[in-house]
Parts: C-alpha cells; sequence; structure tokens
C-alpha cells in the first residue's frame, strides 16, 4: 500500500474537524433561502442597533419605542418605551390573515392520540384560560408555575399569562416534588397548573400526585388547576383545585390583551448553575420576542408550508424560544410530541416525521448519538423525503454524529444548522445560516448578524488561533435581564471575568481562519493534564470515533503528579462487550488521534449517562463518581437513577 492510500485509510471521522472540510449547501435551497446576502454580517455590524430595530418593526406595537437600546453595563433595556403583547404577535396577528385556518400545532400523544389546532383554535383557547386566570385573581406581574407534560394545554397556559402580563414558569414535567416545591417558593408563585398525569415509554407520571406533595411546603399558592389528561387516580382539594376543563366551558372567549412595556418580565426559568443550586433566569419581553422570531426566521429558513419539529420539551429554553414564541410569532406549523423517542420503538422519531412531513427536525446531540447506538436500520424504514433542515442543539456535536445525521437523517442533502446559545441568551447566538454558509462537522458557525462574539485570553486579550475563552462584547436583544430575587449573584456569575461589558458565558471555544468557532464545552470541564489544556470534546470526539463507542464522557481527577488525569465514562454500541481488553484498545485509540498526554487514566463502561432534561452530560457528577465524593444535586437529571447505577457499578470496579 502506497503511504498516500495509507493515510487516506488513517483518516477518520475525527479528522474532519480540520477547518478545510466543508459542505456546501445546495444550490437549490441557496436559492431559495430567507437570507442570502452573504455581506449581512458586514451590514448588522455596521449599525447594530438599526438591523435589530428592523426585525422589531416586523412585529406588532401598540406603542413604538423611543430608544433601541439603553446600555449601562451589566444592564440592558431594549426598545425603551415600547408596548406590546406577546400573545398578540403569536395569535391576533395571524387570525386577521389566511393563517387563521393553518394548524398551528399538530400534536402527538405517546399513546397515538392526535390533536390538531389551527391559529383560530389556539386563539379562542388562549383567550379562554387567560379569562380563568383572571376569574381566579391572577394580574399583572403575578407569578404562576406550570408543571405539565408536552400537551398543548402548556403552550395555552404560557400564551395566557403573556396576555393578561402574568410571569410564568415553567417546571419540567420530569422534575420531583423537591425540585418542584423550590421553583414555586422561589418564584413565590399564586398558581399552580398542572395535570392528572402524563405518560413517558408506556409509563404513567404521577404529576398530580408529585404536586400535591410540593403542595404541603408551598404557601404562596392559593390555586391549582388540573388538566384532565387520562384517567389518573388523583386527590383533589375542595376550594383549591380546579379542573382545567370545568372551567373552560364557562369561560368568555375574548380577553383583552394587556399592553406590556418591552422590559416587563415574560417568564423565568430555572437552570442549573455550577454549585448545582438552580437560579431563576428573568426574560423580558421586546427584546426576547424580536430575538427569537429573528432567529427562527433565518436560522431554520422558515417558510409557511413548513412543517417544523423541535424535540425539545417545553420545560427548558429551546422549547421556550423554539417551540412556543418563536415559531409562532412567525406564524409556523409546529409538531408537539409527548412521549419518549423509542416508544414503543426505535423509529417512533422517523414515524412522526413521515407520518406529518416534517420539513425542519432540530434536536440535541445525545439523541443524535441516541439514534446512533439504535443502528441505521430504525430511520431507514422510513420515508424521510420530506426533510429539507436538520438542525442541533444543547451542546457540542462530535463530528461522527454529525456525518452520521447528514448521511442517515439529512440524506446528504438536508444543511445542518448547529446552534450555540444558553438559557441565559434567550436565542441562539452561534450558528451557519444556511442560505449563506457552508457547514462544517464539529463547528457551529459564526456569530448570528448583529451578534458580536470572541475568544479571549484570562487576561481578556482577544487570540485568532488556539483554544481559549468565548466571550459576548455587544449586548443582545432577549439576553437575561437578570436572576429572580438575587441581582448580586447576576453580576458576579456573567459580568466579572474581564469587565462589566464583557458577558463571560462560561464556555471554551477556539475559531479557523473563516470566523467559524468550534465549541470545546464548559471551561469548569476543560482538563489540565500535566499543564496541558485539553477539551473535553476533543477526547470525547476521539472516544466516539472508535467503532464500538456510542457515547463517552470525560472528566479530570485530581493525581498528585500530574495534577489532574482523565476519566472516560463511556457506552458502547448495542452488540459489543465491554472489557479489559476494550479498556486497552480505547486508551491507545485516544493516544492516536490527539497524543499521549490525552491517554485516559481509567475507562468506566456504563449503559448510560447522567443527563439533564435538556440532554446535558451532568459532568459534575461524573466527577464526583470518580473522586469517590459525596453526590451534588441530582435534581436536574433526567432519570436520577443512572447516576447512583453508575456509582455503584464505578466502585465494583475500582473494588
Amino acid at each position: 500500500m502506497s503511504g498516500k492510500k495509507a493515510k487516506e485509510k488513517e483518516a477518520t471521522i475525527s479528522d474532519l474537524l480540520i477547518e478545510e472540510r466543508k459542505f456546501e449547501v445546495p444550490d437549490e435551497f441557496r436559492k431559495k433561502a430567507n437570507i442570502k446576502d452573504k455581506d449581512i454580517y458586514k451590514k448588522a455590524a455596521a449599525n447594530r442597533e438599526k438591523f435589530w430595530a428592523g426585525f422589531a418593526e416586523e412585529l406588532h406595537w401598540f406603542k413604538k419605542w423611543e430608544k433601541v437600546l439603553d446600555w449601562k453595563p451589566p444592564h440592558a433595556r431594549w426598545f425603551v418605551g415600547g408596548k406590546l403583547n406577546v400573545s398578540y404577535n403569536c395569535l391576533d396577528r395571524h387570525i386577521t390573515t389566511w393563517r387563521k385556518n393553518k394548524a398551528a400545532i399538530i400534536w402527538e400523544g405517546e399513546p397515538g392520540d392526535q390533536r390538531t389546532l389551527t391559529y383560530r383554535d389556539l386563539y379562542r383557547e388562549v383567550n379562554k384560560f387567560a379569562n380563568i386566570l383572571k376569574k381566579l385573581g391572577v394580574k399583572k406581574g403575578d407569578r404562576v408555575a406550570i408543571y405539565l407534560p408536552m400537551i398543548p394545554e402548556l403552550v395555552i397556559a404560557m400564551l395566557a399569562c403573556a396576555r393578561i402580563g402574568a410571569i410564568h414558569s415553567v417546571v419540567f414535567g420530569g422534575f420531583s416534588a423537591e425540585a418542584l416545591r423550590d421553583r414555586i417558593n422561589d418564584a413565590r408563585a399564586r398558581v399552580l397548573i398542572t395535570a392528572d398525569g402524563g405518560y413517558r415509554r408506556g409509563s404513567i407520571i404521577p404529576l398530580k400526585h408529585d404536586a400535591d406533595h410540593a403542595l404541603l411546603e408551598t404557601p404562596s399558592i392559593q390555586h391549582v388547576i388540573i388538566v384532565k389528561r387520562g384517567d389518573f387516580p388523583l386527590h383533589v382539594k375542595e376550594g383549591r383545585d380546579h379542573w382545567w376543563h370545568y372551567h373552560m366551558e364557562e369561560a368568555e372567549s375574548y380577553c383583552e390583551p394587556e399592553e406590556m412595556d418591552s422590559e416587563d418580565i415574560l417568564f423565568t426559568l430555572y437552570t442549573s448553575g455550577t454549585t448545582g443550586k438552580p437560579k431563576g433566569i428573568i426574560h423580558t419581553t421586546g427584546g426576547y420576542l424580536t430575538g427569537v422570531y429573528a432567529t427562527t426566521n433565518w436560522v431554520f429558513d422558515l417558510k409557511d408550508d413548513d412543517v417544523y419539529w423541535c424535540m425539545a420539551d417545553i420545560g427548558w429554553v429551546t422549547g421556550h424560544s423554539y417551540v412556543v414564541y418563536g415559531p409562532l410569532a412567525c406564524g409556523a406549523t409546529v409538531v408537539m410530541y409527548e412521549g419518549a423517542p423509542d416508544w414503543p420503538d426505535r423509529d417512533r422519531s422517523w414515524q412522526i416525521v413521515e407520518k406529518y412531513g416534517v420539513t425542519i427536525f432540530y434536536t440535541a446531540p445525545t439523541a443524535i448519538r441516541a439514534f446512533m447506538k439504535w443502528g441505521t436500520g430504525w430511520p431507514a424504514k422510513r420515508d424521510l423525503s420530506s426533510l429539507r433542515l436538520l438542525g442541533t442543539v444543547g451542546e457540542p456535536i462530535n463530528p461522527e454524529a454529525w456525518m452520521w445525521y447528514h448521511k442517515n437523517i439529512g440524506q446528504e442533502r438536508c444543511p445542518i444548522v448547529d446552534t450555540w446559545w444558553q438559557t441565559e441568551t434567550g436565542m441562539i447566538l452561534i450558528t451557519t445560516l444556511p442560505g449563506i454558509d457552508s457547514t462544517k462537522p464539529g463547528f457551529a458557525g459564526r456569530p448570528f448578524p448583529g451578534i458580536e462574539a470572541d475568544i479571549l485570553t484570562e487576561e481578556g486579550v482577544s487570540i485568532q488561533k488556539g483554544g481559549s475563552y468565548l466571550a459576548l462584547t455587544q449586548p443582545w436583544p432577549a439576553m437575561l435581564r437578570g436572576i429572580y430575587g438575587d441581582p448580586e449573584r447576576y453580576v458576579q456569575q456573567y459580568w466579572t471575568k474581564w469587565d462589566k461589558k464583557t458577558y463571560f458565558p462560561g464556555d471554551g471555544a477556539k475559531r479557523d481562519k473563516d470566523g467559524y468557532f468550534l465549541l470545546l464545552g464548559r471551561v469548569d470541564d476543560v482538563l489540565n493534564v500535566a499543564g496541558h489544556r485539553l477539551g473535553t470534546m476533543e477526547v470525547e470526539s476521539a472516544l466516539v470515533d472508535h467503532p464500538v463507542v456510542a457515547e463517552a464522557a470525560v472528566v479530570g481527577i485530581e493525581h498528585e503528579i500530574k495534577g489532574q488525569v482523565i476519566a472516560a465514562f463511556v457506552t458502547v454500541k448495542e452488540g459489543n462487550t465491554p472489557g479489559g481488553e476494550l479498556q486497552d484498545e480505547l486508551k491507545e485509540h485516544v493516544v492516536r488521534k490527539i497524543g499521549a498526554i490525552a491517554r485516559p487514566e481509567k475507562i468506566i463502561f456504563s449503559a448510560d449517562l447522567p443527563k439533564t432534561r435538556s440532554g446535558k452530560i451532568m459532568r459534575r457528577l461524573l466527577r464526583d463518581i470518580a473522586e469517590s465524593k459525596v453526590l451534588g444535586d441530582t435534581t436536574t437529571l433526567a432519570d436520577a437513577t443512572t447516576v447512583e447505577k453508575l456509582k455503584k457499578h464505578y466502585e465494583e470496579q475500582e473494588s
């Protein structure tokens, strides 16, 4: 074999991270794209306020703003003095047009039940429920907690709150009673909206039962509204608990929308901090809606005939921004699915795509890796020809997963938008624009037009080569406005690393010659082995590059000589047997891909990794396991039993 051929054979998926590997968007897609002006980045940078005002002007305002931006670092106010209503922009604006009879929500329950709500249907339901809230004494500025499965009533409740100016706090339906209690108490919510239950992998999630436990210690709650999802056993407390459907039968069908100041709070959403203590992120009205409206339109290239499916649960910011507010403000048809992607079979997601003719599909890398693990046979059973654009969100996607997604789901014809953003940012900040940019496996892309991002050293020096800290150097419309009840924490956590003008998101990144950003994961996950800084993504990508590995997460653990060594938690693809021989093979594989400095000290095999409901791997808990520490907060995990099983398995391996 010639030297050239040998090198070609050795080239693997990890090599796709080199900046020269690009995938061009098909010409047919580019010609029809919503935005195809390559100069838009320069134009937006030349006058950022004018750029964002252009999107805001496409929305409905009761009163136009007096000033686009008031920036007193680290506090921003957008569209100062403007008055609008988010519910009006998502509903009323559309029912005076042909969209009134367009499907707004196509919903499918895990058992197979279905509902379709047109924009007129959704408008009527939201107005009625808004009147119910008002009848129960809910006023502008009151907090309403929402604890529901992925059913249309969740969207209705959010929009009803927005209509009357109440602040909603959606709590993911998989959270425990304790987690619900803590979030209700922090927000001092007056009303809780829940359901008798929901479905997940064929099992009943007893939401009202769990809520009752939380309500034992939530003195602020005055009323509980219960959606009847099924015939689930539950306790109803006379005078406090109300059935949704009974009240809806009697409610009036129109509720005047409240004129909200652009900076009035729309919602709070609780997210985990590095300490494990959740914090209530505040998002306001005008800037947030402008940001999610703009990015939904351009990033997903949304057309009137698209059928759009974001798989995220609405209990997370992706669901708020890109299931509810962004798509509905754009007049989209949104698919909602209640259950698990592998129930009753592992092609459930692809069955839904085929059934409803989904054209835009947005999901998390952790889901893509699960699809990979299950094999190509499942998507191959279904007709995915309706798809025209794919997206990924939640964490950096390793190149092998990107390529699998590109080939087996996009069938090598669908652009992939790899999006970086956070609960705190409210909107997508770094990605590719599919009508303009090439795509690169592993690279998220460039900052969205009007967004200013940089890579700074510890000293705050901007660098073009090498990895360091991601920084946002200018305010953006959907940025968080604070942490509920804790203004000092807001400043301390996000605006003190360099100066109060520069936002620190806590992520590491690299940038290539085209200005594309490669996200390296949380900087508290950056490894420091014998003085060498290694991103967790680099080592994880090398591990996942091995043909038998489905998923991997690495953490640094203390070492008296090297400072840190690498512990890797690995899930293998079905049909492969983990063991000592494979451990050695994987260690050498990492050495070949990165170098001896990256050789894992330990490899622990696991059927599952601890993840949040949004799909992020909880490396903090993996470090606790690897260093034999007491486990930290586990309330945000999708399955709290996973970490206990993994801890037990690790201890057995170490003994």
